[in-house]
């Protein structure tokens, strides 16, 4: 199978689901209204995953469009990538880490999407020259690791993926090279299918060790064609690490959640992180769940879990860094850590604060 044609068959308009969504003329227009500003693109593969008779299907909820994703509160830029933005493609946030925007491009475009400023839409923050970013990796010995993103890091060519790989695994002072990428969730078949990536994969993982960053969030993507990409990539010698986000209405309870870890480590995918979902324009109302609440979730699914399971961090990624959600306290305060932070004063810091209710995120 050829991925790049399976690409080519991607839904893209909302009179492709107008059948499947029941849409009368005006709700199409309204849809396609959406798309106009947030681009919609599904694999058939995954779209196939979809069960249509239930309305709340997490696979839907992700991938088409929802009318909550035409509310303009929030912000496009919730972490503060362009105050970290070094040159076109990199930013350097924190400082053992360059990561570089690769591409604008993914196999579908998550509806819950952090950068839904700029993927599928604009490639002003992305694919710079990649000899330029590695002479700024080789000029900053504090550099331990590069993660390539994007977009989607697999989106791109062999060809590209193998220079990137050239290039930084040159780099003495780096220890690994990550990638970020959603292929094994949304077009596994990318993956197992291509002798040629897995190739390139196996032979620079013996340079320098390269991990997989991966974004699994629901239970039924983990299917038989998913287990075969992340096979794949573990027989050349990668490491599949996963973060997941914490989703309204898609993973939001303990069970849910928890069955997933489960599921992942048993497919030799290691849990990484539970995301706290960003207050992103058009995510925002849609995805987000409380603090308080997310917590008590991450802690139920944490206890049906042996150790591999409980090695998660709920974390958010703030403006001031990587901010660990560590529990809920008396008198509605959340006790809090700095996991990473963009200053060195914050390094290590824990706080608490009072948390209301319903809030979802910290202020910058």
């Amino acid at each position: 199978m050829d991925w790049k044609k399976e690409l080519r068959n991607n839904v893209t308009k909302a009179s492709e689901l107008k059948d499947r969504l029941k849409l009368n003329a005006s709700q199409e227009t309204q849809l396609q209204s959406i798309l106009d500003r947030y681009p919609m693109s599904i694999p058939q593969y995954y779209l196939s995953l979809i069960d249509w008779n239930d309305e709340h299907d997490p696979i839907r909820k992700m991938s088409i469009p929802s009318i909550q994703e035409t509310d303009l509160s929030g912000q496009f830029d919730t972490s503060g990538e362009g105050d970290n933005t070094k040159m076109v493609g990199l930013q350097h946030k924190y400082h053992e880490t360059a990561l570089i925007l690769s591409t604008h491009q993914c196999a579908m475009y998550c509806r819950h999407c952090f950068r839904k400023r700029l993927v599928g839409v604009s490639t002003e923050e992305t694919t710079g020259n990649i000899d330029m970013m590695a002479d700024y990796v080789r000029s900053h010995e504090e550099i331990s690791n590069v993660l390539i993103s994007g977009g989607d890091a697999f989106l791109n060519s062999n060809h590209i993926i193998e220079y990137y790989l050239k290039l930084f695994s040159e780099i003495d002072h780096l220890d690994l090279i990550r990638f970020g990428t959603r292929t094994p969730v949304v077009l596994p078949m990318r993956i197992y299918d291509d002798p040629e990536l897995l190739d390139i994969l196996r032979t620079y993982n013996k340079k320098k060790q390269i991990y997989v960053v991966t974004q699994f969030n629901h239970a039924k993507e983990l299917t038989d064609e998913a287990k075969k990409a992340v096979s794949a990539l573990r027989e050349a010698g990668i490491v599949v690490r996963n973060q997941t986000v914490l989703l309204k209405g898609v993973n939001d309870d303990g069970q849910t959640l928890g069955t997933l870890l489960k599921q992942m480590t048993a497919a030799g995918i290691i849990p990484y992180y539970i995301f706290q979902c960003r207050p992103v324009t058009g995510v925002k109302n849609q995805f987000q769940v409380p603090l308080h609440r997310g917590y008590q979730i991450v802690e139920e699914a944490k206890n049906i879990q042996n150790g591999q399971g409980k090695c998660i961090r709920y974390a958010m990624s703030h403006r001031t860094g990587k901010i660990e959600i560590l529990g809920n306290l008396e008198d509605d305060k959340m006790l809090f850590k700095y996991h990473q932070a963009k200053s060195d004063a914050d390094r290590g810091r824990i706080f608490t604060l009072p948390i209301a209710p319903e809030q979802t995120w910290l202020d910058d």
